[in-house]
């Protein structure tokens, strides 16, 4: 099939190689005139036959909510958006509403894989009518893995997926990080090798995954990590999946403080810690360490 990819990062590059692999025509559109293929979104929407597919890997918020304006002053009725970028799900539903009103289906897809999707596959999560599904589906089965993408409901429920997905994988990575740190602290025994104890855990062990795939090829290259600072950013979907949970009421302990721990990470000195130190000097005399 022929589409439009908007957003030419290392998502969006990857996903438009893997689609040209697989025999289809994309034409792609970045702000960066560098690596953009095309001068503007009118020049890609003109050079697209209806209905028109134009998919977006646009960073959330602002940026998506910008082209999505920008595309739909270009789009008409019949053609298809898709946003592949992390969007709050609740924006998913109201623009998919939005662009309904035009005649433009939307289709929000959650996708995983990360740099590593050119080659591996692109998990797909996504949401919209059965017919825009449909429509999309040579794309899908080129971009995911075999049994790789699933269409999970309505608009909104590509994103919503993706989300709770998201919110899980800050607990997974949490789990081993601070296991790895207990390995690592050990007085007993101080020689372990981390990346022994990683290598030997990715076969057969219960805990084997991708991840811990991963933390041992990082554990290859840096047995201490000593080439990074402890600073860990997060995207959104883990504040969104701990919202969500509170909405409904469901107990998200394990999520909740995994996204806690993140912002811990960035505090060098926190005020918090020091009136910790404050207090317990204050109440038992214990000994303070001055600034």
């Amino acid at each position: 099939m022929k589409l439009g990819m908007v957003g030419l990062g290392r998502m969006g590059a990857g996903m438009t190689e893997r689609l040209r692999r697989g025999g289809h025509e994309v034409i792609g559109y970045d702000r960066d005139p560098k690596v953009s293929e095309v001068a503007s979104l009118d020049e890609l929407v003109a050079k697209l036959s209806p209905p028109r597919v134009v998919w977006m890997m646009v960073p959330a918020g602002g940026p998506t909510e910008q082209s999505i304006e920008a595309l739909a002053k270009l789009l008409v009725r019949g053609d298809l958006l898709v946003d592949g970028g992390n969007s709050n799900f609740r924006d998913s539903i109201r623009r998919a509403e939005s662009l309904a009103g035009d005649g433009i289906t939307f289709v929000d897809a959650g996708v995983s894989g990360g740099i590593w999707g050119l080659k591996e596959g692109f998990c797909l999560m996504v949401g919209g009518t059965k017919a825009s599904i449909e429509l999309l589906k040579p794309a899908l089965e080129t971009l995911a893995p075999p049994d790789g993408w699933a269409h999970v409901g309505p608009a909104g429920s590509g994103h919503f997926v993706k989300m709770v997905h998201n919110g899980i994988e800050y607990g997974m990575m949490q789990s081993y990080a601070e296991g790895f740190e207990i390995l690592k602290s050990s007085k007993l025994y101080p020689a372990i090798d981390l990346h022994q104890v990683a290598e030997v855990w990715r076969n057969g062990s219960v805990v084997r995954s991708w991840l811990l795939d991963l933390g041992a090829d990082a554990l290859a290259r840096d047995p201490g990590l000593e080439q990074l600072k402890g600073y860990v950013q997060d995207s959104g979907e883990g504040r969104w999946t701990v919202f969500e949970a509170i909405e409904e009421d469901v107990p998200a302990p394990v999520i909740a403080l995994s996204l806690f721990a993140r912002f811990a990470s960035r505090q060098d000195d926190s005020f918090a810690n020091r009136m910790l130190a404050a207090l317990r000097n204050e109440f038992g005399g214990h000994p303070v360490k001055k600034a």
